[in-house]
């Protein structure tokens, strides 16, 4: 069963409580989704691309209150996930969005959602990044190994396009390369107690980093 027909025909599309106004196909107790992902080989990874993160989450609500920062740009959802933050730039009158994903079965749900909210994400597979207006990263500072690359990665960027980033404070966020813009109380991973979440503004590299 591919990863397309397997969401479909086991999620269910739900309206997040924040922002309200965008539904992704999220798991069920039903889904059978440890099941589904032991016969992919994938039983050891998380299926981070199934649940609507903090750091996404506090991005959509950013965008949803300040659609001039997205209107009439291009933009790129890095790390897309289930492509939550890109659906929030294309809602907020984002012109094009960019969606970097390389997890095929991230891919799949990102499109799907996607569609379902009436957007369209563009897919990059090239190497390196599209030229865009602005980058947004939710939620891609969750453990040392990956932060330490895409602070990297991003920092990088930063150079000659401003950088987003959606995180809830988790313990890998290098706070001291970023400038905080906001805050906000979200759900992590779709429900359940609303936590403290900031958006904030990536430093370039080879830039002072005090606080």
């Amino acid at each position: 069963m591919s990863a397309r027909d397997y969401i479909l025909g086991h999620f269910a599309l739900t309206p997040l409580s924040a922002p309200p106004d965008i539904s992704l196909y999220r798991p069920t107790p039903k889904s059978g989704l440890i099941s589904f992902l032991a016969q992919e080989g994938r039983a050891d990874e998380p299926p981070y691309w199934a649940y609507a993160w903090a750091g996404g989450a506090v991005l959509a609500v950013h965008l949803s209150q300040n659609s001039k920062l997205v209107a009439g740009k291009t933009v790129l959802d890095f790390g897309a996930g289930s492509g939550l933050v890109g659906i929030a730039a294309a809602k907020a009158g984002a012109t094009q969005v960019w969606a970097i994903e390389p997890d095929p079965l991230a891919h799949a749900a990102m499109l799907l959602n996607a569609e379902a909210n009436g957007a369209t994400l563009h897919a990059w597979t090239e190497l390196g990044m599209p030229e865009v207006d602005l980058i947004l990263a939710g939620d891609v500072f969750y453990d040392a190994r990956v932060a330490q690359e895409t602070l990297r990665t991003l920092s990088a960027a930063a150079t000659k396009t401003p950088v987003l980033v959606g995180d809830p404070f988790r313990r890998d966020l290098p706070l001291d390369h970023l400038d905080l813009l906001a805050e906000y109380q979200v759900p992590d991973m779709g429900g359940g107690e609303p936590v403290r979440a900031g958006v904030f503004a990536l430093r370039p590299e080879n830039i002072g980093n005090a606080p």
